[in-house]
């Protein structure tokens, strides 16, 4: 009889139950249709950088095949978590199987680290404009770029598969119930039948060490940067160099400032209780604002779409 209960405790769990958004059941549907607008924006705004930065020849330099880059990752990460919340938000059963789970933490914090490492190699792009002018187009030819993004990508997903190996190979026997709208690593490990904690604190330190690596790679790029536009004599040199600056330098701020509320507050129960809230603006409003600023703040991106508006007029027309 003991043996027969012990095996039924150790039952291996198939699926787990995303109980995020439970806590408010009256606010679902409203939820629902606020998170629908704004993934509906969010892929608008993608979607039209990369067509822009596809089919006008005036953007294909580094800058913007980067913004491309991170438009292309962007896109793909917000597919990833959003489709299946809102699903969720609507139906009874907020189920995710086993390895679907575990398919989507590797794609989502995948995905969450290539964004972060395109916009570490943004910030290096804008030094070598600014900083090294007469040795850009050296520095920063078409097999660099490529050389970069694929680095970019390649870490990114390195870095996610050992923290998703380290949390999938853990034992899960007992509740399948992630208090979070999906399968983030601190959530998930919660659940494992297991009271070590040392896994949760490999995966932390891994976060933390890669976003502080690129932020702080980012902030000696900008103090170098910074002297540099300091130092040009004409006021509107100064200001042309730091325009250049400005979309990206406001992304890495909004980018970087949702990961650290999400990433390096402290493993307490109470904090992880509030991850579910704490994780939207990150998830859900970062990859919207980053579309619309590098749209609103940039002259290149306006006058590319003002062309491609004039042109689809014109045709029209004939």
């Amino acid at each position: 009889m003991e043996k027969n209960q012990m095996e039924k405790n150790q039952t291996l769990v198939t699926e787990f139950i995303l109980a995020g958004f439970s806590s408010f059941p009256n606010l679902q549907a409203i939820l629902f249709v606020l998170f629908f607008l704004m993934y509906i924006i969010t892929m608008m705004g993608n979607l039209l950088i990369m067509a822009l930065v596809g089919v006008d020849r005036t953007l294909h330099v580094p800058m913007y095949l980067f913004l491309f880059a991170l438009s292309f990752s962007e896109t793909w990460y917000s597919l990833v978590i959003i489709p299946k919340m809102l699903r969720d938000l609507l139906a009874k059963s907020k189920t995710i199987s086993f390895a679907g789970c575990a398919t989507q933490m590797f794609l989502f914090h995948g995905l969450g680290g290539t964004n972060c490492l395109i916009l570490t190699v943004m910030g290096y792009d804008r030094y070598l404009a600014i900083c090294k002018p007469l040795h850009y187009t050296v520095l920063m030819n078409r097999q660099v770029i490529l050389g970069l993004v694929a680095f970019s990508w390649t870490v990114g997903f390195l870095i996610s598969l050992s923290q998703t190996v380290l949390v999938f190979r853990l034992p899960f026997c007992g509740s399948n119930t992630i208090k979070h709208f999906l399968c983030h690593l601190r959530a998930v490990v919660r659940v494992a039948c297991t009271d070590d904690g040392t896994t949760e604190v490999i995966i932390s330190d891994i976060s933390i060490c890669g976003l502080s690596a690129s932020l702080l790679f980012i902030i000696f790029t900008y103090v170098f940067i910074i002297s540099t536009i300091i130092s040009i004599t004409s006021t509107q040199g100064r200001q042309k160099a730091f325009s250049t600056c400005t979309s990206h330098l406001t992304v890495v701020i909004v980018h970087y400032g949702f990961a650290a509320i999400v990433y390096l507050r402290p493993n307490t129960q109470g904090a992880l209780n509030n991850d579910t809230l704490m994780s939207i603006p990150y998830t859900i409003i970062t990859p919207l604002l980053s579309p619309i600023i590098f749209t609103l703040r940039n002259k290149e991106i306006k006058g590319a779409l003002r062309t491609a508006i004039s042109k689809k007029l014109l045709t029209l027309k004939i």
